[in-house]
């Protein structure tokens, strides 16, 4: 084919095109390179999330996971209580499951959930609730919050995001601002601190109390230029006036339950649960429910020595909880909106330490999903004969949460804006199962 010879001027322009397109591929992030394309990602329609937290390291070979039978005062490595079949046909749990076992068709358990963080539980239940390592330089925000920026309350007068346990950075909005973070709560009792009246205190009394306290803040707001912390403070003074008074608060109100179900629940985790219920009925969008009730078997999910001997008193209790809340929301017609998730900072070894119980283990662990409308009833992945390699289909963290994005409906490479408005994906190039879709 006949063509025009290229000038010298035509050369160098469509040269310098070309490095530029070479340049700006070759600065742009990793992860916005390699990110998939919105339409081909799986989009589900569950508008709430319940989030159960087993603080301290839960055993998968002690719950979701069992293996051969060991013995702990003959340090043989194995699991330490039997397994029983469920409605999952192949697919076993401890025997100390029977509920959750029964009902297991609504669950999908993921047996392949690793990381690397080993050693240190804060970094690992940051790993957890973040879905990336801590950062000297970046505050990541938590699932929790994340979910909480992208979809907000699902009903009026309730906030998005509510935590049912000790409250600290790692369930925290990091980079977000003050405005997506939890309302917490440590009594099911009593609800958030804060958010009811002193008895001498009457409506119109803190109604004349508002109205001067906006004037405060809006002449100020204008006047001083405020910084972004003074903003962001400002703006959770408004959630906190918003939140306050009879309504929310009514939510807390267990003893308006009937008697079998609230015994059906079980103890303190089990009020916590059925709360988690009635904040999914008022519209909060994502409850975190922690279960590290140390008292019970004297060291929670952290079971070195002999917590090892009384960790079915604390499975039994979550046994009974999780059940529970599974078949209530079922009830309500609210499980196929309602994704739950059971998770744990990592596993431990099946081999026994001196004292009788198990050290950390984060190569291979088992997280557990119910509901939200996901394709349940699944076993994903396989470890070896002792639960301490994966031999098939591992799931990363940042693949956990974006499965849990993509039931929810956000996008798990969407960008938030960092301080400084940098970019950073709302997981660490996380791609969701796709088989649970």
């Amino acid at each position: 084919m006949n063509q025009k010879p290229l000038r010298r001027r035509d050369f160098l322009r469509q040269a310098g095109l070309a490095g530029t397109s070479v340049a700006a591929t070759a600065v742009m992030p990793l992860a916005a390179r390699a990110r998939p394309q919105e339409s081909s990602l799986p989009m589900g329609k569950a508008e709430h999330c319940i989030m159960i937290w087993l603080g301290g390291g839960a055993c998968h070979i002690d719950t979701w996971d069992p293996k051969r039978m060991g013995d702990a005062q003959a340090r043989k490595p194995g699991s330490y209580y039997p397994a029983i079949d469920t409605a999952i046909p192949g697919t076993r749990v401890c025997e100390y499951l029977p509920r959750c076992a029964a009902v297991l068709d609504r669950f999908n358990v993921i047996r392949t959930v690793h990381h690397e963080v080993i050693d240190e539980h804060a970094a690992a239940t940051n790993r957890m609730h973040t879905g990336r390592p801590t950062s000297g330089t970046v505050i990541y925000p938590s699932i929790g919050s994340i979910v909480a920026h992208q979809r907000g309350a699902a009903g009026e007068g309730v906030p998005a995001y509510v935590l049912i346990g000790y409250p600290n950075v790692t369930r925290g909005p990091g980079f977000l601002g003050s405005r997506y973070n939890n309302v917490y709560l440590t009594d099911t009792q009593s609800g958030p601190s804060g958010f009811t009246l002193p008895p001498d205190v009457s409506p119109s009394r803190q109604s004349r109390r508002e109205r001067l306290l906006n004037q405060v803040r809006s002449e100020y707001l204008t006047q001083a230029n405020p910084s972004r912390a003074v903003r962001e403070y400002d703006g959770s003074i408004a959630e906190a006036l918003r939140l306050s008074g009879p309504q929310f608060m009514k939510v807390f109100q267990l003893d308006t339950e009937a008697d079998d179900l609230r015994e059906a629940y079980g103890g303190e985790f089990g009020q916590r649960c059925l709360l988690a219920r009635r904040l999914v009925q008022s519209g909060v969008r994502f409850i975190e429910v922690s279960h590290n009730l140390n008292f019970i078997n004297g060291t929670g999910w952290d079971t070195h020595n002999e917590g090892q001997l009384n960790q079915h008193l604390l499975i039994e209790e979550l046994d009974k909880a999780l059940a529970t809340l599974v078949l209530d929301l079922e009830k309500q017609r609210l499980l196929e909106k309602t994704l739950i998730f059971v998770a744990t900072e990592f596993g431990r070894p099946a081999g026994f330490d001196s004292g009788g119980g198990r050290g950390h283990h984060s190569r291979s662990f088992s997280v557990v999903l119910a509901g939200g409308g996901l394709n349940n009833g699944k076993t994903i992945g396989v470890t070896d004969e002792l639960g301490m390699r994966i031999e098939s289909r591992p799931v990363s963290v940042p693949d956990l949460h974006a499965t849990i994005h993509c039931a929810l409906g956000i996008d798990p490479s969407a960008d938030l804006m960092a301080t400084g408005d940098r970019p950073v994906p709302i997981t660490d190039m996380g791609q969701p199962i796709r088989e649970l879709f």
